[in-house]
């Protein structure tokens, strides 16, 4: 699972702080300008326009998608 985040973010600092993101295997992509290889793999996941309307992304290992700090942790509930 990847968790796309962006710096300054409220909502994504809420997600980091509150589900053990480690523990469960999931990795964190930072969006920003000093990392392309993050956007790059959001636009594969063709998650772009989504991300232009809301952080966090959480892509699961199936490819679907949990968009929003409270779904998101509602799914590690």
């Amino acid at each position: 699972m990847t968790l796309f985040t962006k710096k300054d973010c409220s909502k994504c600092d809420c997600v980091k702080k509150h589900v053990d993101l480690e523990s469960r295997g999931v990795s964190v992509e930072v969006l920003g300008p000093e990392n392309p290889e993050a956007l790059a793999h959001l636009a594969w996941h063709g998650l772009v326009a989504v991300a232009e309307k809301q952080l966090p992304i959480l892509v699961l290992d199936d490819s679907s998608f949990i968009a929003g700090a409270i779904p998101i942790k509602g799914y590690f509930e």
